[in-house]
């Protein structure tokens, strides 16, 4: 079968900062610039989204471009030709962590579309909120939401590279800015919402001798750019050689940290005009926000905006999500996109269901993935491609189409300094118990 393509550089990198703008720069970045020293936590974070992130994507992207495929392409015909043993297994450990994190991200999913449709309605203010909440999520009743949040996605990916996936991101990726800007004024217009831009941009720079600071900065860094070792790889293998690989990893970041930033000035200032718990994580979405529209005036139409932008967050990265592990199957087994796509797509639904029914099984089974399995992937792809494939090549692939070449320094930053680093996050995550 002919290889689908993505039809233009500008839906590339649109596709990928849907990849990356997920629901960790919506509830993790606001909380954590504002706990780790407001803008001296920028510091940190911006050498290691800049200084690491971006060759992680340089990585990924040229990984799937050299091998026209998806991660288990090319790990497998890599160390097939390296003769290590189980090759084949090794090659879907990237895909098999995606499918894990589409699994528990699309029960989130659920939880915004119940959200969005209560915001409609106008239900969301009828209820108690935080009760509502610790009643909904971790029983049978998001299970329903969980699929109609699957088979959305399932209707994207089904259309394919173009059709489906570049052309809704061309869509949802530009409106979702426009909707963070928009909601972000609104929200620097309340009482008191100074005191949330006091939160967020007041630097304390005694933070920067704290090592836990530059913890949670790394693996904010390293998480937010979608590094897994799978579907920024399978997006790179839909790009031809004039694609500058380069300039799209930088564009994808700094968009990707734009919209975080964007999204910190929606929430904090509305926080603190509302007098609420800054810190509060993941409870930021569905019980602070909900019940500062509860409060607001206009909330009600203000309450569906917001739940709207977060819905294009999510499904602009579940997408990828699903994408990784489609591919791969195609790939394995030569079926159709449409029929990978439905495969894949029931065999996650019916898996999250356990997950669906406990919040610690869901906890327990994120932490698995997003702690373990994912950065050991990356790890598994940046290893294999600069130490088994050759740094020769992985230059000569990165450079390709590239305006601006690079020189040694990036084999040294990418064979040394980003495989070293992601084994700190691997270990770091396990001692923190996740920093990403």
């Amino acid at each position: 079968m002919k290889r689908e393509k993505f039809s233009s550089k500008v839906g590339f990198v649109l596709a990928c900062i849907g990849a990356a703008i997920g629901l960790g720069n919506i509830w993790m970045f606001p909380y954590r610039l504002g706990q780790y020293g407001g803008a001296a936590f920028l510091i940190p974070y911006f050498i290691f989204v800049f200084g690491l992130g971006t060759i992680g994507l340089m990585t990924e992207f040229s990984f799937g471009r050299r091998f026209k495929g998806g991660s288990s392409t090319g790990l497998s015909k890599i160390l097939k030709d390296k003769g290590i043993k189980f090759n084949r297994l090794i090659s879907l450990i990237p895909a098999i962590g995606l499918m894990g994190v589409f699994m528990f991200y699309n029960i989130v999913i659920g939880w915004i579309i119940k959200y969005f449709g209560m915001s409609i309605t106008g239900n969301i203010s009828k209820v108690d909120i935080p009760n509502y909440f610790n009643s909904f999520a971790g029983t049978s009743s998001s299970i329903f939401f969980n699929f109609i949040a699957i088979a959305i996605t399932l209707g994207i990916v089904y259309l394919g590279v173009t059709k489906g996936i570049e052309k809704i991101n061309k869509i949802i990726m530009p409106a979702l800015f426009i909707i963070f800007i928009l909601l972000a004024i609104r929200s620097l217009t309340l009482p008191n919402a100074m005191e949330g831009v006091k939160y967020l941009l007041t630097p304390d720079f005694s933070y920067l001798l704290k090592p836990e600071t530059w913890v949670m900065a790394l693996g904010q860094a390293f998480f937010t750019v979608s590094l897994n070792g799978c579907g920024m790889v399978v997006y790179g293998s839909y790009i031809d050689k004039d694609f500058d690989i380069p300039k799209s990893a930088f564009s994808t970041a700094v968009l990707d940290t734009s919209a975080a930033l964007l999204v910190s000035f929606v929430i904090m200032p509305a926080v603190f005009s509302f007098g609420l718990d800054p810190q509060a994580g993941p409870p930021l979405l569905f019980i602070t926000m909900p019940t500062i529209f509860k409060s607001m005036p206009g909330g009600h139409i203000l309450s569906v905006i917001f739940f709207l932008s977060i819905l294009f967050a999510a499904i602009s990265s579940s997408i990828n999500m699903l994408e990784g592990p489609v591919e791969a199957l195609m790939e394995k087994t030569k079926i159709t996109r449409k029929k990978a796509s439905i495969l894949v797509a029931l065999i996650g639904f019916i898996l999250s269901i356990p997950l669906n029914l406990s919040m610690s099984g869901f906890d327990n089974f994120t932490n698995l993935i997003t702690i373990v399995i994912s950065p050991i992937a990356t790890l598994i792809v940046a290893l294999t491609f600069y130490f088994m494939h050759g740094a020769d090549n992985v230059l000569e692939e990165v450079n390709i189409g590239a305006k601006r070449k690079l020189g040694d320094g990036f084999i040294v930053m990418g064979k040394y300094v980003f495989s070293i680093t992601t084994i700190c996050v691997i270990v770091l995550g396990i001692v923190y118990g996740g920093i990403g």
